[in-house]
């Protein structure tokens, strides 16, 4: 019932991570489930669990059954006969309810184990996504490079116009043609970048570097964001792994408990006797059989003591690890969620500057056609135009960034 607790959150969490950008994003949840499928690392995380779920098997063990043989070199003579040789068989049985407390033990140590999964698998959602946005505004600035690159050469024809007519100099051609070689430049700067960002997500598909990832054309910045509470992050199982290491603790010390109690044995002795030659007696002969009790007491053994201190500390150790883990992710949340609504006030600023940046081109196209272009206004306008087109892509990236980043954290 714990594992499937745990494996609906990840569900829940992993469809709250995609149902924000669902108009977008169906190439984004093949590669993560294509990387969930291949992942090496989850694949031993995995492993790691069923190791520890195979311990809880292991945990029902008794100690092993002692079986001696001695054989009398010289035999021992009784009333009833020369005794030959001894036979002895021996169980140690632990204090009533030690079985039922290692199993108990190893189950929660295997369900901490398997809160290891959900928490890769969140983290590894959380890497592809972040690689698959930085793709995105790789590829949406190389579009926009590619736009304004048609641009310059659309001036740069006016240019050679107004050149003609003695209206623009060939300093103005020169300053448009060493304009679209620095933009050539960002191009093939950010092609790499591309290579680079590839690579690194191909390898958390777990397949070649250099095969093609394709991303969406367009994102969107959402007029409504999806519902955060810090309240949630108690949920989160990073922190749901200390609760299940605190109870393994627990149940290490009620193992304690048990394992420093007395152990039972049981056992049997068995002597074969000869007959005594030439005496006719009741038992001449007659073998012995011995059945035996014993107890095992830890009367000097402070190692229990010692375990049972180490585990108050372990479970105070836990609980600090918990509130630092927390305070580390309410920060993470805090930022992120900052981060979030500048990206929104950085995109809505990006946009009324564009605007207005594009009305500023209109007035410089009707110039020219009363032949008063200045080309030294329409390079500048241009430089604007690109820089808040960039910004704009940016805000974009970090929008869905940050916003898979409080996924993460609260669902």
């Amino acid at each position: 019932m714990k594992k499937d607790k745990t494996h609906i959150k990840f569900v829940l969490f992993f469809g709250l991570c995609l149902s924000a950008f669902n108009s977008y994003s169906q190439d984004l949840k093949t590669y993560i489930d294509e990387a969930i499928s291949n992942s090496p690392e989850i694949q031993k995380v995995q492993f790691q669990y069923d190791i520890a779920a195979e311990k809880v098997n292991e945990a029902n063990w008794l100690p092993n059954t002692e079986i001696s043989a001695g054989y009398f070199v010289s035999e021992p003579e009784t009333r009833t006969g020369a005794q030959r040789a001894r036979f002895s068989v021996k169980q140690m049985l632990p204090w009533f309810g030690t079985i039922s407390a290692r199993e108990n033990y190893a189950t929660s140590m295997a369900d901490a184990q398997f809160v290891e999964i959900t928490i890769a698998k969140r983290k590894l959602v959380l890497s592809v996504s972040q690689f698959y946005y930085l793709l995105y505004e790789i590829r949406a600035k190389q579009e926009v490079l590619d736009k304004n690159i048609e641009l310059l050469q659309t001036y740069e024809r006016l240019a050679l116009t107004s050149l003609e007519v003695g209206k623009a100099s060939a300093v103005d051609i020169l300053r448009l043609q060493i304009r679209q070689n620095e933009l050539r430049q960002e191009k093939e700067v950010l092609q790499q970048q591309n290579k680079g960002i590839q690579a690194a997500m191909n390898s958390l598909l777990n397949r070649e570097y250099d095969k093609d990832i394709s991303v969406v054309s367009a994102l969107e910045i959402p007029e409504v964001d999806n519902p955060y509470s810090y309240q949630s992050l108690s949920v989160n199982p990073e922190l749901l792994k200390f609760d299940k290491l605190y109870e393994s603790v627990a149940q290490s010390e009620l193992l304690n408990q048990r394992e420093s109690s007395p152990m039972f044995g049981f056992g049997l002795d068995y002597i074969p006797v000869s007959e005594r030659p030439e005496m006719n007696f009741m038992d001449n002969g007659k073998d012995i059989v011995m059945p035996m009790v014993s107890i095992s007491i830890p009367i000097f053994n402070k190692r229990y003591k010692s375990i049972s201190k180490q585990n108050e500390l372990r479970k105070e150790e836990i609980q600090s690890q918990k509130q630092e883990r927390l305070n580390v992710l309410k920060a993470d949340l805090s930022k992120a969620i900052s981060q979030r609504n500048q990206s929104k006030i950085k995109f809505d600023t990006q946009t009324k500057n564009l605007k207005q940046a594009q009305d500023a081109e209109e007035i410089l196209i009707k110039n020219y056609e009363t032949g008063t272009i200045d080309f030294n206004d329409v390079l500048d306008i241009q430089e604007l135009q690109l820089k808040f087109q960039m910004n704009q892509i940016e805000s974009i990236k970090t929008y869905y960034q940050q916003s898979t980043i409080i996924n993460y954290l609260t669902n």
